[in-house]
């Protein structure tokens, strides 16, 4: 569990000259305030929820520890709210929400039900398992950053290494181990690549059933076409055909309309990010 104390939490994060309380953790010129204000980053919460439930334990946790099928987007929302809030509250709103998370985490525990991938039958799995914790992390870092490159624009290299170093803070309070956090932006981009090349991510039918609520909810939004496109078309092609989500010639050239469009209503009003992006 997470120390009770502020400043040992504060000091297992490496939080080592913090701004004063009332402006939180990180400071108002931060790379993570810069891009978690974003709004469109909002858009990438599906391909987020899609990449952690193809690995097969967190699917599973997902599954039996919340009511995804009364409601499909509770989970995301309460993920989406507690790194807002690790972001952007007060010094003590933000550690006690990464102390909500680790609550949470600590209920779930169980064994897979049916092997999937390299993961036997009868595997266990832990909510507060260090490598099951970083997968679920990454998955939100590599999409705020995907996000970023095709709708709010390109951004500079050291822009991105200076956003992973907030985001490794962010890992650091959630209770991530520091010795398997990758130590900048180039070991992170060789970690996740590894993960979706290599055995530990299985898209099982309880993942596709978790998808399927998520992207496919009985009562439709406005924005849920919207939100299937992205999340399908910014997925890895491996992912996004296990998940069964079809794509051709014409989604792609909605979504690179879409992306467009978004970037040229920023520069209008703000104007644009500066660097090569980093293409997947």
């Amino acid at each position: 569990m997470l120390p009770r104390d502020d400043d040992e939490l504060l000091a297992l994060a490496g939080i080592l000259d913090p701004p004063p309380p009332e402006q939180g953790l990180f400071r108002a010129d931060s790379w993570l305030r810069k891009l978690g204000a974003e709004s469109v980053l909002l858009l990438g919460g599906g391909r987020a929820l899609l990449l952690e439930i193809a690995h097969p334990l967190v699917a599973a946790g997902v599954a039996l520890h919340s009511r995804f099928r009364e409601d499909p987007l509770g989970r995301l929302q309460r993920t989406l709210d507690a790194m807002s809030a690790i972001a952007f509250r007060d010094r003590p709103a933000a550690l006690e929400a990464a102390r909500r998370v680790a609550r949470a985490h600590a209920r779930v525990r169980g064994r897979l039900a049916h092997g999937a991938g390299r993961f036997p039958a009868g595997t266990a799995y832990s909510g507060q398992d260090p490598e099951l914790m970083l997968w679920v992390w990454a998955t939100l870092v590599d999409t705020a950053l995907v996000v970023t490159d095709r709708f709010v624009g390109p951004l500079a290299l050291e822009a991105r290494e200076s956003y992973y170093a907030d985001q490794r803070v962010v890992a650091r309070v959630l209770g991530i181990p520091a010795e398997i956090l990758p130590a900048d932006h180039a070991g992170f981009d060789a970690y996740f690549d590894g993960m979706l090349a290599g055995d530990a991510l299985a898209v099982t039918n309880t993942a596709r059933e978790i998808a399927s609520a998520v992207l496919d909810p009985p009562v439709r939004l406005p924005a849920t076409g919207v939100a299937r496109l992205v999340t399908a078309g910014l997925l890895p092609v491996r992912l996004r055909e296990a998940f069964g989500l079809a794509w051709d010639a014409a989604r792609e050239r909605r979504l690179a309309g879409l992306c467009a469009s978004a970037r040229a209503l920023r520069a209008a009003g703000t104007g644009s990010l500066d660097g090569p992006p980093k293409a997947r």
